[in-house]
């Protein structure tokens, strides 16, 4: 029986199987990226019931849009029974695509399942139309038919897996194209399967109701389209629901990281330590054990971060916390406070051996280990440790304590460790104090200036002073320049103090000469945080000008381990100085370790021997002696001036003179004067030297 097609219905169901497989892939995707099983569960359901409709009305408007001379029908029953075939086929479709593993065989055998399905609702909707005699199947065309299913179900389920992830490139397009490419194979299924069926001539159709076949398509394809367009509508919305879920769910992480962890290093931070340290005292008394807390700082660090900048800090602590992790123990707990500040939890020790024992290992390895970071410069800490429960039993407490242990292991020589003790409460409780009293000694006007003289080694005439920082506290009293120097180092306060000694050491001479005195040369010491000042030359010039004071009238003093830390840096420096028509004096020489070559490039007006070579003279009898005389020569090869520090017996300055040592300073020849004490002293020198 001759049969023809309506090619606009042929064009319909093509757009249908089109959109059908669109969404089959958009499904796919939704599903796999499901967490709740129930949720998958649920989607997998209701997509498969879209997914049915859209394949079977795909089949049912081809088969509208075929005809034959006689009015055609179909039976209800086996047009439901086709539909629940699509819906089955769907489900298993979309049950094997979103598993958590597609495998080779599963691939093959849900493709073979589902082209089965498929062919099977084909040919139950081929059965409603009860033709009599009954439709006939071509071999070939059946085969073709089944084999086209099987391939398309097959290359369907692949291509809706390698397309399930949202975040792929240019995923829209490459779906649309496996839709488009889909949307044939299943068109070509069907077509190959109408190819199969053989009319007899004079048969009629059993199913034939009297239905208007155009009313029939166009109420199918419209109903077809409304429900995969509402299916992909809510695919689209549920999916920008899981993304913004999603993004919170990320967001609310890193909002957790960053109040866990230190953002720097990723070490757990303050809170988070605090938290583990209550957990560990709680633990600790159930069990009635012992845990330490080892307070670690970089040593140097400051000078890193100024001179180096931030950058290179920052990559300094995150190597060393690196480092750290290698360095204890897997149970114990290492965590950043901020700036250079780490913190080691160290629980279940047996004794305090066991602290110094991981303390020691630290420093070993921090000290000798080649590390594999690209971080070249070598950090060491100064560790305190306090231990649970002997010193403290509280989270701030065993801080407080493990901090002022650090600070000892500071004062004791740094890279090192020490235990806590009771004493150190005290020292830790001045050091408070001291930072206070140096916060208010400027505005407050408690510092004050005094002045050592220097004298000739020859004439023993008045050759220079000193300028000694001295500080009177309202409550502390009168402090001591090795007490409160160094914690104004460590704060950084000492910059400003440097300053101040300049300028008030300008007025004083600018007293003195209003007072009709002669110039005299007054040295000032400068610290290792002033020199890191990238400013400190232009700054120091600004005030000696301001004050109305020549720039010979100064001598600067770097102590010679300061000058070696960075040798061509300090020349540079003293050449700056020098420029500006400063001097230059390497103070505490012979403590540090000088090298000869730098020494000559160096070019300083004077060398300071430090005070423990002049007590030698005394001390040491002869090899005291050679030392002092093997420096005094050295100076005056290289044309530098020498001045004696510490010359506090007869016998010292007459070694000094035989040695023909250019100054000399000391509690013998002068102890540190007012300014207005160093003015009379000056004024008597001045009144002597004219009445010879």
């Amino acid at each position: 029986m001759q049969s023809s097609y309506n090619p606009w219905l042929v064009a319909m169901s093509f757009v249908v199987a089109t959109l059908s497989s669109y969404t089959a892939l958009d499904l796919t995707a939704r599903i796999f990226v499901l967490a709740s099983p129930r949720l998958r569960h649920v989607w997998r359901m209701g997509g498969a019931a879209a997914l049915g409709v859209g394949i079977w009305s795909m089949h049912f408007v081809a088969m509208l849009a075929f005809s034959l001379p006689i009015p055609l029908g179909y039976d209800f029953a086996e047009t439901a029974y086709s539909l629940a075939l699509a819906i089955g086929a769907s489900y298993l479709a979309l049950c094997l695509t979103t598993r958590a593993r597609l495998t080779v065989a599963r691939l093959m055998g849900g493709g073979a399942f589902m082209g089965l399905g498929i062919a099977g609702m084909h040919y139950s909707g081929m059965a409603a139309l009860r033709m009599s005699p009954a439709i006939s199947y071509r071999p070939v065309w059946f085969a073709a038919s089944l084999a086209i299913a099987i391939g398309a179900s097959t290359a369907a389920l692949w291509m809706a897996r390698a397309l399930s992830n949202d975040d792929e490139q240019y995923v829209l397009r490459k779906r649309c194209g496996a839709a488009f490419v889909m949307a044939i194979a299943i068109s070509g299924m069907h077509y190959a399967a109408m190819a199969a069926a053989d009319f007899a001539p004079g048969a009629i159709c059993g199913a034939a109701a009297g239905v208007n076949a155009a009313w029939l398509a166009t109420s199918v394809i419209l109903f077809t389209f409304a429900i995969l367009v509402v299916t992909l509508l809510l695919s689209r919305f549920d999916a920008r629901t899981s993304f913004l879920v999603g993004a919170l769910s990320k967001l609310n992480g890193q909002i957790v990281r960053l109040a866990t962890l230190d953002t720097l290093t990723g070490l757990p931070n303050r809170a988070t330590l605090t938290e583990r340290i209550e957990r560990a005292i709680y633990a600790a008394r159930r069990q009635r054990s012992l845990f330490a807390i080892l307070f670690m700082d970089l040593d140097g660090f400051k000078t890193i971060n100024d001179s180096l900048g931030h950058s290179a800090g920052d990559q300094v602590l995150s190597a060393f916390a690196q480092r750290l992790l290698v360095c204890v123990r897997a149970g114990d707990t290492v965590a950043r406070l901020g700036g250079d500040e780490f913190v080691v939890l160290s629980e279940n020790l047996a004794s305090r051996d066991d602290a110094a024992t991981l303390a020691e290992g630290v420093l070993e390895r921090m000290r000798h280990d080649t590390w594999t970071d690209s971080q070249p410069l070598q950090v060491m800490p100064s560790i305190g440790i306090a231990l649970f429960p002997e010193d403290g039993d509280t989270v701030d407490t065993l801080l407080k304590h493990a901090d002022a242990a650090m600070y000892e292991a500071k004062r004791a020589g740094r890279s090192t460790y020490r235990f806590f003790e009771r004493s150190m409460n005290e020292a830790a409780m001045r050091t408070l104090q001291i930072q206070n009293a140096l916060r208010d000694a400027l505005a407050e006007h408690h510092f004050t200036l005094h002045f050592q003289p220097k004298f000739d080694g020859s004439s023993e005439s008045l050759a220079g002073a000193e300028a000694l920082i001295r500080l009177h506290d309202p409550q502390l009293g009168t402090l001591a320049p090795l007490e409160f120097i160094p914690i104004a180092e460590r704060s950084g306060q000492i910059v400003q103090i440097g300053y101040w000694v300049l300028r008030e050491a300008c007025r004083q001479i600018r007293r003195w000469i209003a007072q009709g005195l002669p110039p005299i040369k007054v040295a000032i010491n400068l610290s290792p945080r002033q020199l890191l000042q990238a400013d400190l030359v232009p700054t120091m010039l600004e005030i000696v000008k301001t004050e109305g004071v020549k720039c010979d009238q100064i001598m600067f003093e770097i102590t010679e381990t300061v000058a070696m830390q960075d040798a061509p840096r300090t020349i540079d420096m003293l050449r700056e100085f020098q420029a500006s028509g400063f001097e230059i004096a390497i103070d505490d020489f012979g403590t540090g370790y000088s090298s000869l070559a730098y020494l000559q490039r160096f070019r300083v007006k004077q060398l300071k021997i430090d005070r423990f070579f002049t007590n030698g003279l005394d001390a040491h009898g002869p090899e005291g002696s050679a030392i002092v005389s093997a420096i005094i020569a050295l100076a005056h090869s290289l044309e530098m001036d020498v001045v004696a520090e510490g010359v506090e017996t007869e016998s010292q300055m007459h070694m000094l003179k035989a040695m023909r040592c250019d100054e000399m300073q000391g509690f013998l020849l002068g102890k540190p004067l007012t300014g207005e004490a160093f003015g009379d002293l000056l004024r008597g020198r001045t009144m002597t030297a004219d009445a010879c």
